[in-house]
């Protein structure tokens, strides 16, 4: 019997409810980003994005729960979803937030049928609602036209409504014009200018930034005005002091899209209008896709919607094969790529090597650190999915008979399908291992600094890797090293750093074993620079830049920084683009 009208109304509303308690929790944690700032309470921030993260998984398991005890929906035939689909899509047709409650529905049906009939027959897989709703929302401050650059900049700043004072307010507009004069030679004609500002203040860990775009006569550039508060404590006190100033200024795409990373933490940005947001941010970098720009904005699970439907276009319009990821095998993850899909696949393996000490359920609880973490530029994010299916017939012959050697158990193969029942995905990069080879010693020397400078930022950060072999880690297309292996992540201060004790005997230095006791936790700085690399060239190198990695008294500072409650300063930009160094 097909499900009674009343009966489906009820699902649906009963799924929106859900969806409705979400947002106004989501909103009400990301409207406190202001509040955070201008106090420079940098702990209550890092606490905020771990609590939003978690919002999604909670608000999901209070609906199902809601459903089980209003109307067992387990009881509901699979195919009485298409007209709860249908009433649903009648009650967010006219929303602004209509994607978003789009895949609330997608994982309630999700977790009422375990992932089976996926399709958009039951759900919104590859197709949004149609067509999309246009809220003709202005999200946008418009300043100009006029010929005074410093003028429209002070307004920009003006508009913003923060409580602090401004450390120098003219000082830092002064900042901001010279620099631009000197780079982009069209400020120093006597062009018209035209600034778009977005309304809402993007937020994230120490900074606060302005984004928008910027017209010389008919030429654009994108904008992004990072803002900084000097105070140091989160007292009314402290934050009653003039305290704000712009730390720099951005206008260049590739610039922005840094801002944008994968390698970083979500931002806090309140807008009831995520899709004209989002397109706006396409605008002004078009090489970013949705998936990426909503999952910036803290909407990761969107972000997965967003993504599977860009790979179906992708694969419609390709014909290239899945194939095994290049570089060396991992002992933990197989990973696979699509040579034109600048994104890779990674499976847990059945067994891990003997090496390893590290359980199946440790690997996922490392990933779940990652995405609640702050990723300081230095950690890729990943985006975890069940049951992802792949037509069968673009996987390579040595890729599907490598995961049915290493995985067999996270697979279902069928004549049309492959069926991962549990895998990650994540950016494309160069493993670091690969990208050094016939490098000039200046660029050896300049990437194995990133390389340190991303083992020093991940442990400023309470992170310590664990495995920081060279193939652990990646070369982003913008030149920074980033890690992407997570299976013995872990806090940095649970980690006990020693150094080694002197010999004993002569003897102790030719045992095979050491003269010294080795609990699991003990970690010696001393020994890195013998394992991490295999060329006293690229040891010499790297001791230029980091000798300190060396010695367990640099690793026992920073966990005294970080008990402490030191949070650390960082810039998704180049330290010598900031105005006060």
């Amino acid at each position: 019997m097909t499900i009674e009208i009343n009966r489906a109304r009820r699902v649906a509303e009963l799924i929106l409810e859900g969806f409705d308690a979400y947002r106004r929790d989501f909103k009400l944690i990301t409207c406190g980003a202001q509040a955070r700032f201008e106090q420079a309470d940098w702990r209550a921030a890092q606490q905020a994005a771990a609590q939003r993260i978690e919002l999604y998984a909670k608000a999901t398991d209070r609906t199902v729960q809601s459903l089980l005890m209003d109307l067992e929906p387990a009881a509901v035939p699979v195919d009485d979803w298409p007209v709860i689909k249908r009433e649903y899509q009648t009650l967010i047709r006219k929303r602004p937030d209509f994607g978003l409650a789009e895949t609330v529905f997608n994982t309630i049906y999700r977790r009422t049928w375990g992932g089976e009939h996926l399709s958009d027959h039951y759900a919104f897989v590859e197709e949004p609602l149609q067509p999309r709703p246009s809220s003709g929302v202005q999200l946008l401050r418009c300043y100009g036209p006029a010929y005074d650059l410093a003028g429209l900049l002070k307004q920009v700043l003006d508009d913003v409504g923060f409580t602090v004072p401004w450390l120098n307010q003219a000082d830092c507009i002064a900042h901001m014009v010279s620099a631009m004069r000197a780079s982009i030679p069209l400020l120093r004609q006597s062009l018209a200018l035209r600034f778009e500002m977005l309304a809402p203040v993007f937020y994230r860990n120490k900074g606060a930034y302005l984004i928008g775009r910027m017209y010389v006569g008919e030429h654009l550039f994108p904008i992004a005005i990072p803002i900084h508060n000097r105070s140091e404590g989160a007292s009314a006190a402290a934050a009653s002091q003039p305290a704000l100033f712009v730390d720099t200024i951005i206008w260049t795409d590739s610039d922005l899209s840094i801002i944008f990373s994968f390698t970083r933490a979500y931002f806090m940005v309140d807008t009831d209008y995520p899709d004209e947001l989002v397109a706006f941010l396409q605008e002004l970098l078009p090489n970013k896709k949705r998936w990426e720009l909503f999952t910036a904005l803290g909407y990761y699970k969107h972000g997965k919607t967003e993504f599977y439907r860009g790979f179906i276009d992708h694969l419609d319009e390709s014909t290239d094969e899945f194939v095994i990821a290049e570089g060396i095998k991992g002992m933990v993850m197989a990973v696979f790529t699509l040579p034109s899909y600048q994104v890779v696949f990674k499976v847990i393996k059945d067994k891990f090597s003997p090496t390893k000490s590290v359980t199946r359920q440790q690997v996922k609880d490392a990933y779940y650190l990652v995405k609640t973490h702050d990723r300081v530029g230095r950690m890729a994010d990943t985006q975890e999915f069940s049951n992802f299916v792949f037509p069968r017939a673009r996987f390579s012959a040595a890729l599907l008979a490598e995961l049915q050697r290493v995985a067999a158990s996270s697979l279902t193969i069928t004549a049309e399908h492959v069926v991962i029942s549990h895998l990650y995905t994540e950016r494309l990069m160069t493993p670091l291992n690969l990208y050094i080879k016939d490098r000039s010693d200046f660029e050896l020397s300049q990437v194995l600094d990133e390389y340190g400078n991303a083992i020093k930022q991940l442990a400023a950060a309470n992170i310590f890797p664990g495995d920081m072999l060279l193939k652990n880690f990646g070369v982003t297309r913008h030149g920074r090293v980033v890690f992407y292996d997570y299976d013995e992540i872990c806090y940095l201060t649970q980690v006990n750093f020693r150094r080694i004790p002197p010999p004993r005997y002569p003897e102790d230095q030719m045992a095979a074993e050491p003269w010294y006791s080795v609990a699991p936790n003990d970690v010696f700085p001393e020994e890195f620079k013998n394992f991490l690399f295999n060329s006293g060239k690229l040891k010499d190198l790297f001791c230029e830049h980091h000798a300190d990695l060396f010695t367990a008294e640099y690793w026992e500072e920073l966990q005294d920084n970080i008990r402490n409650d030191r949070v650390m300063d960082v810039y998704p930009y180049r330290r010598r683009q900031r105005f006060q160094r």
